[in-house]
Order: C-alpha cells, then structure tokens, then sequence
C-alpha cells in the first residue's frame, strides 16, 4: 500500500544538540504518528516531534512538537485527501533563509 504524507516543521524549535554526523550528512531523528481516522482541527492527521532514546522516554523526557503531517493520498482509500503536496508552496526569499538556525 502506498501513502503520501505532507510534513510542515518549524525548524526554529529544533533542539542542535540532537542533530548528528553520519557518512553522508546531519541527521535529525523525527517521530510521527498518524491517525487518519480522527484529523485534527486544522485537517491534520498527526505530529511530528524529535526522537528521544529508551532512557530518555523512562525518564519522561519530551521534546517540542515541531509541526503536524496530513495524508494526502491513500492507495487503498477511494477517498483523496486535500492539500499536502498539491499545493503550490511558496519560497523564502533569501533573507528569511538567513535566518534558519543552521
């Protein structure tokens, strides 16, 4: 079954400390959970947070939600979902660019 999923963050809530090298690049793990059952108020069907570890989860730590994620498409579902990818989206001019925190 194939599904598409749109993923807005606001990466200003990002905590670097988490961010790390791999062979290829910095990576950031991220976690979701998507209900398409029961979307939210604004049509979103779930979140999108960073990962903690197993000790972290034990201890009660929670990290920022950094944005929210809607399904768009559904292979098994007759039903299409609005939004997501479909929409144009608009760039950042440059000098917002500036102003990500990495």
């Amino acid at each position: 079954m194939k599904i598409g999923i749109s993923v807005k963050i606001d990466v200003t809530k990002i905590d670097k400390a988490r961010l790390f090298k791999g062979e290829k690049g910095t990576y950031l793990d991220l976690v979701t959970f998507i209900d398409t059952d029961n979307p939210g108020q604004f049509g979103d069907h779930g979140f999108i947070s960073q990962s903690v570890s197993k000790d972290e989860k034990a201890a009660g730590v929670q990290t920022p939600i950094l944005g929210n994620c809607k399904v768009f498409y559904n292979e098994g579902s007759q039903q299409a979902h609005g939004g997501g990818m479909q929409q144009a989206q608009q760039a950042l001019p440059d000098e917002d660019l500036d102003s990500i925190p990495f």
